[in-house]
C-alpha cells in the first residue's frame, strides 16, 4: 500500500471517486436530501454501518453552517438496504465554532410504509481552525509492514455469502489478529489493519466515518463468527488525516449479555490520532 498509487497506478480524488459517488446525497429542498445505498458496500444483504454514517455525515455536512464533523453518534433502528431512501437534517443549534445537527435516514417497505432506518445526532466544526497543542499517552498500534499483512483476497470470506464492501477497501490486517481465519482464534478482542479505499482515494474526515466500521469484527478472533449488527456508534473525529494509509485498532474487552463494545482509534501517517470511536454490537447467536 505505496501513498499515491493504487494498484493499477493512478489514485482517485476526493470529490472524484467510488466513495464520494455512492455516498453522495442531492438536496430535494432545505434539509431534505434524496440518496441512492450502493450495494456495493453491503455485508451478506445490510449495507455496512460506517457507510451509512458517512451518507449522513455528507447531507449534515451541507445542511448545517459548519462542515466537518466533531462527533457523530448513530443508534441503528432498522436495517438498511440497497436502494432509494430519504435523509431528512435539523438544525439543532447553529454556534460560533460548533453547529449541532440531527439526521435520519428513512426508506420505504413492501407496503410502501416509511421504515426509519438509522437516526443521528452530531456537533460540526472546522478542523483546520483547531489549535496544534497535542498532550497524549496514546500510541499508535504496533502493526507490520504492509507487505508483512494479510487482505480479504489471501483467504476465504469471514462471513457466508456476499461481501462486496471488500472489493472497495485495501484491508490488510495484522496476522496477529487472524487466527479465527485459520480456525485457531486467539480469544482476544483484538483486530489491527491498515486501511485505505481500493481506488487510492485519500482520507478525508467522511471517509473516517467510514474506516472505523470496515474491520472485521474483534467477535471472530473471540471465536464467534455470523453477522454482527451495530446498535449505537459514536466517532469523534480529532483532525484532518494526512495523505496515505491509516492504522486501525478496534478492541473489545467485555462480551457479556449476547452484546459487545468495540473501541477503535485510527491513526494517520503522521503519526496522530485522528479518529476514535465506540460502538456497541450484537454478538451473533447460535
Amino acid at each position: 500500500m505505496t501513498q499515491g498509487t493504487t494498484q493499477g497506478g493512478t489514485c482517485a480524488a476526493v470529490g472524484d471517486s467510488e466513495f464520494d459517488r455512492d455516498t453522495a446525497v442531492t438536496r430535494r429542498e432545505p434539509g431534505i436530501y434524496d440518496v441512492d445505498l450502493s450495494a456495493g458496500w453491503t455485508i451478506i444483504n445490510a449495507v455496512n454501518g460506517g457507510y451509512l454514517l458517512a451518507v449522513l455525515g455528507r447531507a449534515l455536512s451541507d445542511a448545517l453552517p459548519h462542515s466537518d464533523p466533531f462527533s457523530v453518534s448513530a443508534h441503528y433502528l432498522t436495517a438498511s438496504q440497497p436502494g432509494p431512501a430519504i435523509v431528512r437534517t435539523e438544525l439543532v443549534r447553529g454556534g460560533r465554532t460548533l453547529s449541532t445537527g440531527q439526521a435520519s435516514l428513512f426508506q420505504y417497505d413492501a407496503e410502501g410504509r416509511e421504515i426509519e432506518r438509522i437516526r443521528v445526532l452530531a456537533s460540526y466544526g472546522d478542523l483546520d481552525a483547531l489549535p496544534d497543542d497535542v498532550r497524549t499517552s496514546a500510541t499508535p498500534p504496533d502493526i507490520p509492514p504492509v507487505e508483512h499483512c494479510f487482505g480479504p483476497e489471501d483467504g476465504p470470506a469471514p462471513v457466508p455469502g456476499s461481501s462486496a464492501i471488500t472489493e472497495r477497501l485495501r484491508l490488510k490486517l495484522d496476522p496477529a489478529t487472524l487466527g479465527w481465519a485459520l480456525g485457531a482464534p486467539s480469544g482476544k478482542g483484538e483486530m489491527r489493519a491498515w486501511f485505505g479505499l481500493a481506488d487510492g482515494r485519500d482520507a478525508d474526515p467522511l471517509s473516517l466515518l467510514l474506516a472505523v466500521d470496515a474491520l472485521p469484527p474483534t467477535a471472530f478472533e473471540m471465536g464467534i463468527k455470523g453477522w454482527v449488527p451495530t446498535v449505537e456508534l459514536t466517532v469523534h473525529i480529532r483532525c484532518r488525516p494526512a495523505p496515505g494509509p491509516l492504522r486501525i485498532s478496534v478492541t473489545t474487552r467485555n462480551l457479556a449479555g449476547g452484546f459487545l463494545e468495540e473501541d477503535a482509534e485510527v491513526w494517520d501517517t503522521a503519526g496522530r490520532l485522528v479518529a476514535q470511536s465506540r460502538q456497541l454490537a450484537r454478538a451473533p447467536r447460535g
